[in-house]
């Protein structure tokens, strides 16, 4: 496969062997045309001196036109008016007012019978006049000019005088020979010019090539390409590389924190898994140590179902694979069971519910994962809020939208952490999440987001550290842009990616 280099020297010499070509063409077609003006124009000189002549040779000397001494035949020119004529070059022709020849110079006698008798017509036929008429003769072709003279007042002559052409080439030798020795020079000088020019203008991108190659081997994604003054689109490009570089270093530092974490989280329950399975199969293990620790692997074993099931969610809405089913849905008796749900949860915990406001508000979109996003949120906010706190649950409903805000009064969230609050796998009480009673796995925000995003809201958090968090969904009304629909329902259910399995349904952060 040939390089653009290559390609853009071969293109380059086309043009200009096509250029070259088409201005040798049009150079010999105007050569051509002035000279056949000026042909016309030495016409046109060469008639005005035969009339001079004539008229010379009327006034100096005898009757330039006698009678022949055969009274059958015309009159002719004198001897002197002949001797002059003879001097002309070119056809020159002389007849009376009856059209007969009473002279024709040795070109035109030199010609064949049927030219003469073509030239002669034509004569006959052209009118007097600076204009010039073409006469094509079989053997020539001539431009021929008309004059009329008057030598007495009785007596009216017509002079014809004409040039060939034929010693206009249209490829004169002496410009074919330049033009053969000059065209492999010019074709030499074309290829280098444009080979050099080509490498002068890819040598950036030589450049670009070598320091992406350079990237490319995984292990200095942190590297950035130079953007130089090599020209607006080469610059483009290298910024253009540099953010696609940056997503792939952001895309495999996930990747590489989300491996990480997954193999953490599934270290833990495999290795408890594992050490339940020895002690219920050891042979000095009693009934109720096997049943003990077979309990506590089926645990371990549902922790590990419920992550999985999580881990393939997210997956999926990645891939855009996981459709909703959406309709019209009442946030007022959704919200209410929610807040029965919280109240149950929060008497266990000691913590106040509270509702100052609870509007009421249609939305399109899926009832399973709407209510999933408002458990996490209110399961997030009693897990993390003390004995004796509270949590406060609001639901305004304004002209295109709905918000829907879950407010506590826990641990809260450092400023340097609230980036990274919707990462997966991302808890702000490291340490003790995974051994204590707030354990989880980290991706139950990231969830929620998903299913506020995928509805065409958003999940925003305020947060203090010491002061407690504000979890606020905001959802379009139905009929309102971006809530999806207008109109009639639409179902968008993918019954063969299991949509409607609703195992794992809250997923704790």
């Amino acid at each position: 496969m040939r390089s653009i280099r290559t390609r853009l020297t071969i293109a380059w010499t086309t043009a200009t062997i096509g250029t070259l070509f088409l201005f040798s063409v049009t150079l010999l077609a105007v050569r051509r045309e002035m000279a056949l003006r000026a042909l016309v124009d030495k016409v046109q000189v060469e008639a005005d001196r035969v009339v001079s002549t004539i008229d010379v040779a009327r006034k100096t000397g005898p009757e330039p036109v006698v009678a022949q001494n055969d009274p059958l035949a015309g009159p002719t020119v004198g001897a002197r008016l002949q001797a002059f004529l003879g001097l002309l070059e070119g056809y020159v022709l002389m007849q009376d007012s009856t059209g007969y020849d009473i002279y024709a110079s040795p070109a035109v006698q030199a010609l064949s019978t049927s030219d003469r008798d073509l030239f002669s017509n034509a004569a006959r036929r052209s009118t007097p006049g600076p204009t010039t008429t073409r006469v094509a003769l079989f053997n020539d072709d001539v431009r021929l000019a008309t004059r009329e003279v008057t030598l007495s007042a009785t007596a009216r002559y017509r002079v014809y005088f004409a040039l060939s052409s034929a010693d206009i080439s249209l490829t004169p030798p002496a410009l074919v020979g330049t033009m053969l020795v000059i065209t492999p020079f010019l074709l030499l000088l074309s290829i280098a010019f444009a080979y050099v020019i080509a490498g002068r203008a890819f040598r950036p991108i030589d450049r670009i090539i070598d320091q992406v190659e350079a990237i490319t081997d995984g292990r200095s994604l942190h590297r950035r390409l130079a953007i130089g003054a090599a020209g607006e689109e080469l610059a483009r490009l290298s910024a253009t590389l540099n953010a696609f570089i940056e997503r792939i270093e952001i895309s495999f530092g996930a990747l590489r924190r989300f491996t990480a974490d997954a193999s953490h989280e599934l270290k833990t329950p495999l290795a408890v898994m594992r050490a339940d399975v020895e002690r219920a199969i050891s042979p000095h293990a009693s009934d109720i140590e096997r049943a003990e620790a077979l309990e506590e692997a089926l645990q371990q074993l549902t922790r590990m179902a419920d992550l999985v099931d999580s881990l393939l969610t997210l997956a999926r809405a990645d891939e855009g694979r996981f459709d909703l089913f959406r309709e019209p849905i009442e946030l007022g008796p959704l919200t209410r069971e929610v807040i029965e749900t919280a109240r149950l949860l929060g008497e266990e915990a000691g913590l106040t519910i509270d509702v100052p406001q609870l509007d009421n508000a249609e939305v399109l979109g899926d009832l399973t994962r709407l209510r999933q996003l408002f458990l996490n949120l209110v399961t997030n906010a009693i897990k993390y809020t003390p004995r004796g706190g509270s949590v406060e649950i609001t639901v305004v409903r304004e002209a295109t939208l709905v918000r829907v805000a879950v407010k506590d009064t826990g641990i809260g969230i450092a400023a340097a952490d609230l980036p990274y609050v919707f990462e997966r796998f991302w808890r702000a009480d490291r340490v003790r999440s995974r051994a204590t009673e707030r354990g989880g796995f980290g991706l139950g925000l990231a969830i929620s987001q998903w299913i506020a995003q995928a509805h065409g809201g958003t999940l925003e958090v305020q947060s203090r550290l010491g002061r407690g968090s504000t979890f606020t969904v905001t959802l379009p009304l139905a009929g309102a842009p971006g809530s999806g629909m207008t109109g009639e329902y639409q179902s968008v259910v993918n019954t063969a990616d299991g949509a409607a399995d609703l195992h794992g349904m809250l997923t704790p952060d």
